[in-house]
């Protein structure tokens, strides 16, 4: 099953798709502010493991113009916020354990909102990003398990995340992807092991 979704901001609308599959083991909601091109892909494969994909732009089309956008935490931490109050009322995902897999700009608003919602998010991921942005209370408050994904020349995100570790409470790994790797099955392997209907 394949379903449009629209959630309205007093910035403008947002837009997601779901992906669910029959009996899906669990729902992985990929939150990103930009459409990256493997995005099909990783939904696809996702799915053809028996997860749920939610995946949701955080960003309407006319912030997409400002180069700065991506870096407004609060905001995006607060539409996080919102995409899981709709997962929490919606009859698809409801009842489905959570996972969160952030990409690069997104990384911090997804801890921040792990934080806060710690019996609703399972587990999360985080592709890259800036993870020390989410603020110190946030990283010490975070109980889902977290797997730090890195491409091979992201020094910023490594540095960030080497800042963020004294502050972890929860259980955190890292994996560092080799050139030409695919993160498809590591993200796949993280939330295998953590969401299980």
């Amino acid at each position: 099953m394949i379903r449009n979704l629209v959630l309205h901001t007093a910035h403008g609308s947002l837009h997601g798709q779901l992906d669910r599959p029959d009996n899906p083991r669990g729902l992985i909601l990929v939150a990103r502010a930009h459409r990256l091109s493997e995005d099909a892909t990783l939904a696809s494969s996702l799915e053809a493991l028996n997860f749920a994909v939610l995946s949701m732009d955080l960003l309407t089309v006319q912030e997409l113009q400002f180069v700065d956008a991506t870096q407004n935490v609060p905001r995006l931490m607060q539409r996080l916020l919102d995409v899981l109050d709709l997962i929490r009322n919606d009859g698809d995902m409801q009842t489905l354990p959570l996972g969160i897999c952030a990409n690069g700009d997104t990384a911090p608003a997804a801890i921040r909102c792990a934080a806060q919602r710690d019996t609703q998010v399972k587990a999360l991921l985080c592709h890259g990003g800036l993870i020390d942005r989410a603020g110190v209370q946030s990283l010490e408050l975070l109980v889902a398990p977290l797997l730090m994904l890195f491409e091979p020349d992201d020094m910023l995100a490594v540095q960030a995340y080497l800042r963020a570790m004294a502050h972890l409470g929860c259980p955190h790994e890292k994996q560092h992807l080799a050139p030409g790797d695919s993160p498809i099955p590591c993200i796949a392997e993280w939330f295998a092991r953590y969401l299980n209907n």
